[in-house]
Order: C-alpha cells, then structure tokens, then sequence
C-alpha cells in the first residue's frame, strides 16, 4: 500500500501525459501498478485504465470523506495518483485541491513543470511550491517540454542550487501527445492510443529517475469508510455503452459489497431493459448519440414498462434521455424517453461546473449527499417535483435541481457520496 502524488503548478504541464506515460512503463517492466484521478474527471480514468489494465478510481477531496479516500487508495499495488489543476487549486470553498489528498494520505508529492518558457525561474517557482506548506512535501521535480541539453543543464543546475531533486527531465515530443474532447473519452475512440501510450513510456523511461522515483513511494494509512452507499435494490441494471460512461466504481463496489447484483445493458445497442429492482442511466455524451437514441424503439419501450414498477434514475446524460426532447448542437430536436417533462438544448451551449451538496426529496439515494455538476445544456423546461434541495461548494442556496415523477427521477448533478457525518 505505497503510493505517489503528481502534481503541477497549473494546468497543461503535461501532468496527464506523465502519469499515463509512467502507469504504461511500470506495467510493461512487471510492475504492480494502478492510477488513481484527483477530482470528479470522468476522462482521465478512462485513460488510466487502457494504459494499466486497473480500475481507476477518482479520490475526491471536496466530496469524499478522508476515510473514503483511505479506503479506495488502499491495495497491494503502487498507486500513482494524478492531480488536477494546480497543486493548492481547488473548490471556492478551498476545499479539493490536490495538495489536501497529500495532507491527508500522508504522501510525497512529485511536482511536474512545463519548462519549456523558462530556464532559472525554475528554481524560485519551485520553491515557492514547496516552502507553502509544510504539510505538503514536494519530494521531487520532472520538468517537461526540455528544449536541449545546454537548456536542461541550466534548469537542473538551478534547482540543485535550490536544494530541489529533479527526478526527470523530459524532452519535447510531439508525437505523444493524448487524445483530449470536452467529453468523456472513450477506450476505442482512438485507434492509435495504444501505440502512443507505448511511444510515451519509452519517452518517459529514457529521461527520468524511474528507481528514484519509486524510492519516494510512501505507505498510507487505510480505514473503512462510514460513508458508504446503500444499494437501491438487490438488482440494478446499469446502462453501459457510448453514451452512458460516466459511473463511478466506487459507487458499483459499494452496491456489490452490500450484496447487490449488477447487470447492465446498452440502450444504444436498442437493448432490452433487463428486469431489475432498479434502473440508472448514467451521465455520459447522449447529445453526440440522440438521433440514434431516439430511433431505438425496443429500449424506449422496454423502459416505459419498467418505470411502471420500478424506479428509474438519470443523472446528467441519462437524465436528458429520460426527458420529453433533446436540442443537439446543430439545432435539431430529437425525441427522448419521456418519463419527465424536460426540455434541453445544446443550441446555445452554457457551461454548469461545480460541486453541489445535495439533500434528497424523494430519490433512490435518500439523505445527504455530495455530488459534481458539469454541463452545457441549456434547460428550455422543466416541470414537476424537485429531486434536490440544493447549496454550492461555498454553501449558498441554489434552485432545487433535478425532477421526479412517479418512479423516475434524474438530475444533472452526478452523485459522488454520501455526505460523512
């Protein structure tokens, strides 16, 4: 039970790549190996999966209790967990930031800077970073995008003077870099993501200290989490395929640790609900695929009848599908479910991102919850019960979210936990 944190002082250092590229050439060298995601990120999971055949879970700082966190990164493996943003970024709150997972696991944390732009500015940004708090240990510098030699003499140079380890200097290269969309990626979208994962590792093999590296691992201490999610039901169908990706397994193991059954079906493959005590259609990209949603006749009935006895839940693309229409962003409208009286449109794309603490009126969660808003769809209407009272990060009102309707309930906000005592 060792792990590392990777961070970075802001966002597009090349702290995914890094990751992805070392997870790939640890498991290529035999070595036990799995990621774990800072934050609410449905994508960089994914990634992590393909480049380590492991699950990824997402450890979240703002919406999982510390104990839920002990638990999840606890294993036989090494886990190499990726930051986001900057290292001490996080929530308006405060609350979320990378550097609150290493206070909280105790770990070392490996700092990854774009130095492409600078040469001895390293030293004093560095320092910055890890004189800020004491808590926080920054055991170690990567410095990506190195221009050529004499440039990396200069940069390693500087952060020696500094008293700052450089465990990796790594050299600009274009033909690494990872498929991104503003969408939840999925493992087969691109054809050659196994032949740039493989051109990443021997680039990050070549040019860091992999022995020094592993040598900072740290252990961390583990706990059983009180936060844990009750099953709805002892059989849940869960929706899988292109438009329905955004699960959390976190949220899967809690359901089949309490003894739950979990089948799951594609409604873009025009699949039949399978009879279960519970339906979810998760988030995902069902904008992308509503032409095709709409035409599948057999799912949309099969759901119909299910809704009659069973409780159906969507949360953000799956809510959308459970709804009356769907606006894509060409401005073409397609039919949904309708199992709620809801309106969307990407005509005119708006972003909602945020977390959000969550009171259930009514839903299959009950109580208190944590959960994460990330969305660009503009609600034309939307009527009948509210699902949630709702608050921001910081604790502020806002408008109820979500609905329900006989059986069927769905909001946008994907449930993360459930709120620690």
């Amino acid at each position: 039970m060792t792990a590392l944190i990777f961070a970075a002082p802001a966002s597009g250092a090349g702290l995914s790549t890094v990751t992805l590229a070392l997870l790939r050439h640890l498991t290529l060298t035999g070595h036990d190996i799995r990621g774990a995601k800072s934050g609410p990120d449905h994508v960089d999971p994914r990634l992590h999966e393909v480049a380590c055949g492991r699950i990824c879970h997402n450890l979240d700082a703002w919406a999982m209790s510390p104990e839920r966190i002990r638990e999840l990164a606890s294993g036989p493996e090494l886990l190499l967990i990726e930051g986001a943003a900057g290292l001490f970024d996080g929530a308006p709150d405060g609350r979320g930031a990378v550097a609150d997972l290493a206070r909280m696991l105790r770990l070392p944390v490996v700092l990854i800077v774009d130095a492409g732009r600078m040469a001895q500015s390293v030293a004093p940004l560095c320092t910055g970073f890890a004189k800020h708090d004491p808590n926080v240990r920054i055991e170690g510098v990567i410095l990506n995008n190195v221009g050529s030699p004499p440039h990396e003499a200069m940069l390693r140079g500087a952060l020696k003077a500094a008293g700052l380890t450089v465990l990796g200097a790594l050299p600009r290269h274009s033909g690494i870099a990872m498929p991104r969309r503003t969408g939840p990626l999925q493992a087969d979208e691109r054809a050659d993501l196994e032949a740039v994962l493989n051109r990443a590792a021997e680039w990050v093999a070549e040019g860091t200290d992999i022995d020094g590296l592993l040598a900072l691992a740290a252990p961390h201490a583990t706990r059983r989490s009180d936060t844990r999610l009750t099953p709805p039901a002892q059989r849940i169908a869960v929706a899988r395929d292109a438009a329905f990706v955004q699960t959390y397994p976190h949220i899967l193991a809690d359901w089949r640790r309490a003894g739950a059954e979990i089948v799951h079906f594609s409604p873009l493959a025009n699949e039949k609900v399978p009879d279960a005590g519970f339906i979810y259609l998760p988030g995902g990209p069902v904008q992308d695929h509503a032409g095709r949603m709409a035409e599948n006749g057999i799912f949309v009935k099969s759901l119909h009848r299910a809704a009659e006895s069973v409780p159906v839940h969507g949360e953000g693309g799956g809510y959308m599908a459970l709804g009356r229409s769907l606006t894509d962003a060409t401005g073409a409208t397609h039919r949904m479910a309708d199992l709620l009286d809801l309106d969307v449109s990407f005509a005119t794309p708006r972003l909602h991102l945020g977390y959000r603490h969550l009171t259930d009126l009514g839903g299959p969660f009950g109580g208190h919850l944590t959960a994460h808003e990330h969305h660009a769809a503009t609600t034309l209407r939307a009527e009948g019960d509210p699902l949630y009272a709702a608050h921001d990060a910081t604790g502020a009102a806002l408008p109820p979210m979500g609905l329900r309707k006989g059986h069927v309930s769905g909001s946008f906000a994907n449930v993360i936990d459930r709120a620690a005592p």
